[in-house]
């Protein structure tokens, strides 16, 4: 099962990166940017329960970022 798990995460990020290579979506938008947090906490959460602590250390800073560009964006004009 944990190995399942880990698919899915590197899944979503793999899928994140080759849409954006392939010009689908914006390396700087809210779906590349949330496929990356997902797959990168999967992943996270999948190296601290295996004590993987390098790949937790990378997941974790993966997430961060992606988070980081989530909280950065622009908020959206209010619509009356």
């Amino acid at each position: 099962m944990e190995q399942v798990v880990q698919l899915v995460g590197a899944f979503l990020i793999l899928i994140a990166y080759a849409l954006a290579q392939l010009g689908v979506l914006s390396a700087r938008g809210v779906p590349f940017l949330l496929l990356n947090l997902a797959g990168a906490i999967i992943l996270a959460g999948s190296a601290y329960d295996e004590e993987q602590w390098g790949f937790l250390v990378l997941e974790a800073a993966w997430a961060a970022v992606s988070a980081l560009g989530l909280l950065r964006r622009p908020a959206a004009p209010a619509t009356a």
